[in-house]
C-alpha cells in the first residue's frame, strides 16, 4: 500500500538514503577485507585499513559489534597462517 501521509512519506525518504549509505560503507568493509586478505601479512597497511572500517562501521551501527569481531578474528586467523606458511626471508 501507498505512503500517504507526510510522516511515512519523509521516513520513506530517510530509508533509501539510509539503505543506501550502509550499503556503500559495507560494500567498502567487504572491498577492505578483499585486499587485506590479499596482502597476506598482518601488519600490512591494508590490514589495519580493514580493521579500523570493521569498527567504524560496528560503531555506526551498520554491522553488529559481534559480527565485526567475527570478520575481524577471521581476517587475524587467515593473515597470522598465511604469514606461518610463507618461507621466512633470508
Amino acid at each position: 500500500m501507498a505512503k500517504r501521509t507526510k510522516s511515512a512519506l519523509k521516513r520513506q525518504r530517510q530509508t533509501l538514503r539510509r539503505t543506501a549509505r550502509n550499503q556503500a560503507v559495507r560494500s567498502r568493509v567487504k572491498t577492505l577485507i578483499k585486499r587485506a586478505r590479499a596482502s597476506a601479512h598482518p601488519a600490512s597497511a591494508d590490514a589495519r585499513a580493514a580493521i579500523q572500517a570493521l569498527d567504524a562501521a560496528a560503531g555506526k551501527g551498520i554491522l553488529h559489534r559481534n559480527a565485526a569481531a567475527r570478520r575481524k578474528s577471521r581476517l587475524m586467523r587467515h593473515l597470522a597462517r598465511a604469514q606461518a606458511a610463507s618461507p621466512a626471508p633470508a
